[in-house]
């Protein structure tokens, strides 16, 4: 962990421009995090204080980013880690997000498909450029 993430929790909590810095997000991603109800701040006054609860909820946020879920998803799969205890379900760790094999495999083939569109976009944009470049 690094020091600005150490001197966040020495101090009782994270503020907004710590969590955007170590993170590398916008101080706006955050606030639209906070109004779809994905993370929530404490305030002392005007001033957002981020737990550690808040931090580690971000990092599974953007890790189902990055996986292609839409957040509607990743706020059902964050209420369903604060719902589980000891998961009769089975799922599968995925960056601390845990999935259930049904979503693994809708998300594997979400992402193929797109994968296929923009090879195929790509494919059709480098035909045109080779074009223009023999002309």
């Amino acid at each position: 962990m690094d020091t600005a993430s150490d001197d966040g929790a020495d101090a009782g909590g994270f503020t907004i421009s710590d969590l955007a810095r170590d993170f590398g997000v916008t101080l706006r991603t955050l606030r639209f995090y906070e109004s779809r109800g994905l993370i929530a701040p404490a305030r002392s006054g005007m001033t957002r204080i981020y737990s550690a609860r808040d931090r580690a909820r971000l990092a599974l946020i953007l890790k189902g980013k990055q996986l292609g879920f839409t957040l509607i998803e990743i706020r059902a799969m964050l209420a369903n880690e604060d719902k589980k205890a000891g998961a009769a379900e089975k799922s599968a760790a995925v960056g601390g997000l845990h999935l259930s094999r049904e979503q693994i495999v809708e998300q594997l083939d979400l992402l193929r498909s797109q994968r296929a569109e923009i090879e195929d976009a790509i494919k059709e944009l480098e035909g045109a450029l080779a074009r223009l470049g023999s002309a």
